[in-house]
């Protein structure tokens, strides 16, 4: 399937079909698009919990609980459930390890180039942590970059998936233990294959026409 026609009939999965999983294949190339995506200067301020078991789904679902629980079922019937994360600070450890790793896949032909890469990251690291004060909105930016990608590819793939702002962030950080990592929870997708009884899967898309969303200059 191209991608147009995967972005055109790809839909937001309203129930999953209990007790069938994904190809380890499939989520395997589910992690890559999330491992691979793009980031502003390549910060990569994420972490991403994956639930690929009953145990794991509940865990995720005890974020659905009450005002939420219209996503419950969206969570522990689906295949996989990716928890998208992301850092609370952009510190000098994270820092060093995206240029150490940038050094050791060979992106560098000189230490001055791996100096100047170094020197542009933080340039923008500190102009949104003092200048612009926009820090957690700039990091969470790039999280929902990686969900778009996430989005696609499952499309392209022909993974049924869901994505979900609708949990409880909080809870989530304390069940997983995320805020004593420097992490919180931002976004949840769910994967795995659409019931009989999704009504959404029935419905045309519906877009705003091409001339109110687009101006060409």
């Amino acid at each position: 399937m191209n991608v147009i026609d995967a972005i055109q009939t790809r839909y937001t999965t309203k129930a999953f079909e209990p007790g069938r999983s994904l190809p380890q294949a499939s989520v395997d190339a589910l992690l890559a698009l999330l491992q691979y995506c793009p980031s502003s200067v390549n910060s990569q301020p994420w972490h991403f919990v994956v639930a690929s078991t009953a145990e794991g789904r509940a865990r995720m679902a005890k974020a659905t609980a009450g005002t939420y629980g219209f996503n419950e079922s969206k969570v522990v019937n689906a295949s996989h459930v990716i928890a998208l994360c992301m850092r609370t600070d952009l510190d000098a450890a994270h820092l060093n390890a995206v240029l150490e790793q940038e050094a050791r896949d060979g992106r560098f032909q000189s230490d001055a180039a791996k100096a100047g890469q170094d020197t542009v990251r933080r340039t923008f690291v500190d102009i949104h942590r003092y200048e612009q004060r926009d820090m957690a909105q700039w990091m969470e930016k790039q999280v929902y970059l990686a969900l778009g990608s996430l989005l696609t590819g499952a499309a392209v793939l022909g993974i049924d998936a869901t994505p979900m702002e609708g949990f409880d962030s909080r809870a989530l950080d304390t069940e997983f233990g995320l805020r004593e990592r420097g992490l919180t929870s931002v976004v949840m997708a769910s994967f795995g294959y659409r019931s009989e009884e999704d009504f959404n899967a029935k419905l045309p898309k519906s877009r705003l026409p091409r001339e109110e969303v687009f101006t060409f200059i």
